[in-house]
C-alpha cells in the first residue's frame, strides 16, 4: 500500500471507528436506530469474546487493522486499547489500562442493557 492509501486507511480507521464506539454508547437514544444499535453490540461482544478466545479477551479486529496501518506509518508503542489510544491522542495522557478496560466494558454493559430495555419497550 502506498503512503497515500495509508494515510487515507489511517483516516478512515480514525473516523469509522470512532463513530462506531460512539454509536455503540448512544444509538439506543433514537428509535430508528434501535435495532441496528442491538446488533453493533452484539457483535462488538462477539469480537470481545469469541475473537477474544483465540487472540485475547477484548480482541477488536478493527483495532488490529489500525494498528497495522499505523506501524507501516511508524507508530510504535500504542497502548492494547483503542479507547487509550483515543484518549492519548487528545489529551496526551494515557489512563491505567485497568481503569479504560473497566470503564470501556462498564459502559459497553450499560449501552447493551439501555438498548435491551428500549428493543423491548418497543414491541409492547
Amino acid at each position: 500500500m502506498t503512503d497515500l492509501g495509508l494515510h487515507l486507511a489511517n483516516y478512515f480507521f480514525y473516523t469509522f471507528h470512532t463513530s462506531l464506539i460512539l454509536f455503540n454508547l448512544f444509538g439506543w437514544l433514537h428509535a430508528k436506530t434501535r435495532k441496528l444499535h442491538l446488533i453493533s453490540l452484539l457483535a462488538t461482544f462477539g469480537s470481545w469474546a469469541l475473537l477474544g478466545f483465540w487472540k485475547g479477551w477484548g480482541y477488536c479486529f478493527l483495532t488490529d487493522w489500525h494498528y497495522q496501518v499505523l506501524r507501516r506509518l511508524g507508530a510504535r508503542g500504542m497502548p492494547s486499547s483503542y479507547i487509550a489510544f483515543l484518549v492519548q491522542n487528545i489529551t496526551g495522557w494515557l489512563p491505567d489500562f485497568r481503569l479504560v478496560n473497566t470503564l470501556t466494558l462498564g459502559l459497553a454493559l450499560l449501552a447493551l442493557t439501555c438498548s435491551i430495555w428500549v428493543n423491548v419497550q418497543s414491541k409492547k
